[in-house]
Order: structure tokens, then sequence, then C-alpha cells
């Protein structure tokens, strides 16, 4: 990383300050950010995850929030059956969501273009319908969690505040992480190499479908991990998070921080839902100042924030 790259320095500032906040925010008496915070970073995971395929992939998926639900109602299904073992729960969760990733996947990747966009929106909107008529976990009310997940540790208990708040912060690192690697590997070069041209790489003798679907597993896992994660921060779990403009705003968030960068979707994400935070206690129609304000930077910015800040230089 340059530190003299100006994104690269934002990208610093915001994991920096996600880190001090559970500090930081009480002793400004706004203890309430304790809580924004987390929800950032958990929606960071989830853009990080988007950004993956979307951006190095060049598969535009409007059903990615899909996997918010499923990994948050697997968690919220099973307490409500009285197993709150993590142990149970979490490696429940990431199967059930590489499992449906691998089928969307499957059949979605044998289209291009808008009717990829459409048949991952219809599937991920059968799972929203799915949740709305499941009238014993809520319906569209929703599910409460009466417990959070139980590693069976005393000294790692996400009933305590600071645990929670950190655990997913080392999500977030991880998650960027892997989603480096990755992309610098051999794998992710494949990946990268299909976007700009699928008929050569497949000329080369490398199948671009299977490495197309494990990208799209290994986003739809990521993400099902940022929705276990929510539903064990928020105690609750509804159909909304999985609805299509739940997909939508993740798309939002990738474009907004910069596709194909390692770090945008994180500041992508910390820009569109702090700026949501901040105008929606300014005034209830928050989205006529808010919408522009994307149209604007869509258009002058095509990089994003990434690309303002580095104007002329190569996305990573």
């Amino acid at each position: 990383m340059e530190f003299k790259n100006p994104a690269n320095i934002l990208t610093v500032m915001v994991v920096g300050l996600c880190a001090v906040v559970p500090f930081l925010a009480p002793a400004l008496g706004e203890p309430f950010y304790v809580i924004v915070f987390a929800r950032i970073m958990i929606w960071a995971i989830a853009a990080v995850s988007l950004n993956l395929i979307m951006g190095y992939g060049g598969m535009i998926s409007f059903g990615h929030a899909v996997y918010l639900g499923i990994g948050g109602y697997t968690i919220g299904i099973l307490a409500f059956h009285g197993i709150t073992s993590a142990w149970v729960q979490w490696p429940l969760a990431i199967s059930t969501c590489a499992l449906i990733s691998l089928i969307f996947g499957a059949i979605s990747l044998r289209t291009r273009g808008v009717y990829f966009i459409m048949i991952t929106l219809a599937l991920a909107q059968m799972v929203f319908f799915l949740s709305v008529s499941a009238e014993r976990y809520g319906s569209d009310d929703g599910l409460n969690i009466l417990a959070r997940s139980d590693f069976g540790v005393s000294f790692f208990d996400l009933n305590d505040k600071l645990t929670m708040y950190y655990t997913i912060f080392g999500f977030l690192l991880a998650s960027v992480f892997v989603s480096w690697r990755l992309i610098h590997s051999r794998f992710g070069a494949v990946i990268r190499a299909a976007k700009s041209n699928d008929t050569r790489v497949q000329a080369v003798g490398l199948s671009t479908y299977t490495y197309r679907l494990t990208a799209f597993v290994i986003a739809g896992v990521m993400c099902g991990i940022a929705g276990l994660l929510q539903a064990n921060l928020e105690n609750f779990v509804s159909p909304d998070m999985m609805n299509w403009p739940r997909s939508g705003e993740l798309i939002f968030m990738v474009v907004l921080g910069g596709m194909s960068t390692v770090f945008g979707p994180v500041t992508g994400a910390f820009v569109f839902l702090m700026l949501s935070e901040i105008l929606s206690t300014w005034t209830i129609h928050w989205h006529v100042i808010f919408g522009p304000f994307l149209v604007l930077l869509v258009i002058f910015a095509r990089g994003g924030i990434a690309g303002l800040l580095t104007p002329g230089r190569t996305r990573e």
C-alpha cells in the first residue's frame, strides 16, 4: 500500500476510526455511534464480497443481499428452536450460504449481461417471498432472536458489547485480506481476464465458468457471514434485509467507493451509511439530497471516491 495515495490514506483513516470508536464515541457523549459503526462494518463486509464478483469479475448481481438474509435467518431459526451454540449455528449458516450461492451461481452464470442481472434478482426474490410466507418465523414482521450465538467460553461472549464490536471489526479486516489475496493470486488473474475477454481465456484452456462460479460462492459465503453477524448484533432478522433495495444499496456502496479496488467498498459503505445517518437527522426527506449527490458522483467520478482521489491512476 502506498501511503502517498490519498485513497489509501482515507482508507487508513476509516479503518483507524472504526478501531477506536468504542472508546471515542462514549467519551464524546455519543455512545449510539458504536452501534452505527458496527452496522457500517457489517455492510462493508457485504460490499467487499459483492466487489469481488462485480468489480473484478464483471458479474453484476442484483440479488446479492439474499445471502445477508440466509446467514441471518439461519441464526434466527436455530435460536428459535433453542439451538444457540455458535459451533452449530455458524458452520450451518456458512454451509447454507455456500450451497444456495452454488445453486444460484450455476443457474445465473449460464447467462450474460442484463439477463444475469435479472435472473439473480428473480432468484433472490424467491427466497425473499419464502421468508415473507414463513408465518412461524414472523413473516414480514421479522423474527426476534432471544440469545446471541454462544461459543461456550467465558472469555469470548458476544453479549459483551466490546467483544461483539471487535468480532465484527476482525471479520471486516479478514474479508478485505481474503479479497486482496484472491485478487492478487492466479485465481484472481483469471477472474479479471475473463471480465476483459472471456473468449480468449477459454481459448487458452481455462474454464471461466468454473472460476466464475467459485468466485460467486466465495462472495456468497462472505456476505452470509455479514448476515450472521448482523443477526447477532441486532438480535433480529426480517425479510427486508434480503429484499432487492438492499442489493441496490450494496451496488451503490461498491460504485461509490470505487469498483475494482480492494478498499473502495469499505470507504463506500462508510460514506453511504454515514451520510444517510447524518442527513436523516436533519430531515425526513433526506433522499432528495442524497439521491442527486450519488448521481453527480457517478457522473463526475467514474472511479468512485478512489478514482476521485487518485485521478489518472490504474485501478487495482
